[in-house]
């Protein structure tokens, strides 16, 4: 992440800015701070929190800088959420936000600019999961500490949160293999182990904790997140490996 230290200043020099008094702080989680990053695999994943709603004009300032950041990030770009402090602590679920932003956004902010100020907003319950991330691992970029802004995630709302994500996994599999691969060891880690793992983590987990069939597969997932190795994987051994992940997540689902 040394590579991206400039970035993530001017980042926090900006939202200052911008935001002034508004902005209590800017954490960084995901494989930044999991010890995973791949700047051909990972995106840089932030949550800045506020103390109050954002204006239109504040929101606008702030994805025009977004966007010229993004330029400057790895390949899969920022993703980001501005979210109140009144739902960081007492957690609120699924959680309120201010305004998100990803790279997956960036068509309809570019074509309807002003259509994505006033309507990218809601609940999102990844939160729960990205909250979780910054309580056990994350680092704050600027502002209050974690634990005095974080308040505890209940494990329903954190296991929820992370099944929404790989419920649809034997159909996804196909299109999105090494991700779902890998995705599905951390989560049954945690169901099980209550863990809290990247998917690095999950996926060498996975390789002592599951059965010796899927471990080849596991395995050749792991080389494509950390080396951009591409196999050639099997899909009816992928699709039967979703199916057999879910059914063993699913017997801790209502624990």
């Amino acid at each position: 992440m040394q590579t991206y230290e400039k970035l993530l200043n001017g980042f926090v020099g900006q939202s200052k800015d911008i935001l002034g008094n508004k902005l209590v702080g800017i954490y960084l989680h995901g494989s930044a701070v999991m010890g995973c990053f791949n700047p051909d695999k990972s995106d840089i994943d932030i949550i800045a929190v506020v103390n109050e709603s954002l204006t239109d004009e504040e929101k606008r300032n702030y994805l025009s800088m977004l966007v010229k950041a993004n330029d400057e990030a790895p390949a899969k770009g920022i993703e980001m959420s501005i979210v109140k402090d009144g739902v960081c602590s007492p957690f609120v679920y699924p959680t309120p936000f201010e305004l998100h932003f990803s790279v997956g956004c960036l068509d309809w902010y570019r074509s309807s600019p002003e259509d994505f100020v006033q309507k990218m907003n809601g609940e999102d319950k990844d939160l729960a999961a990205h909250f979780t991330v910054i309580r056990s691992r994350g680092k704050v970029l600027f502002g209050k500490p974690v634990n005095e802004v974080f308040g505890t995630v209940e494990k329903r709302y954190y296991f929820d949160s992370i099944w929404f994500d790989i419920e649809g996994a034997k159909e996804d599999i196909a299109d999105n293999t090494m991700y779902i691969i890998l995705n599905l060891t951390r989560v049954l880690a945690y169901a099980k182990d209550e863990l809290i793992l990247s998917k690095k983590e999950g996926g060498e987990w996975g390789l002592t904790n599951l059965p010796n069939e899927y471990s080849k597969l596991i395995a050749s997932a792991l080389g494509e997140y950390e080396r951009n190795i591409i196999p050639d994987y099997d899909i009816s051994l992928c699709k039967s490996y979703a199916e057999y992940m879910l059914d063993e997540i699913r017997k801790y689902k209502n624990v």
